[in-house]
C-alpha cells in the first residue's frame, strides 16, 4: 500500500485457502477484540487465500517530566 497515514500501525494478516473461513473469522476478531485492531480491508486472492489488513492507532505519549 502507497500512502499510508502515520497515526495508524498495520497488521496483514494471510489465510490459507484450506483453512475455513469461520477459523479465519475468528481470528480476525480475537485482533480485533483484543488488540485494539479495526479490519481496514479484506481480499480474496488468486488461489482461494484471504488477505485483511487491519490497522490501530498509534498512542503517542509525552514525558511528563
Amino acid at each position: 500500500m502507497t500512502g499510508r497515514d502515520e497515526r495508524y500501525e498495520y497488521l496483514s494478516l494471510t489465510v490459507a485457502p484450506r483453512e475455513k473461513i469461520a477459523e479465519a473469522r475468528t481470528r480476525v476478531k480475537e485482533h480485533a477484540e483484543y488488540g485494539k485492531w479495526e479490519l481496514m480491508r479484506s481480499a480474496v486472492l488468486y488461489g482461494g487465500a484471504r488477505r485483511y489488513v487491519m490497522r490501530r492507532r498509534i498512542m503517542r505519549v509525552d514525558r511528563t517530566l
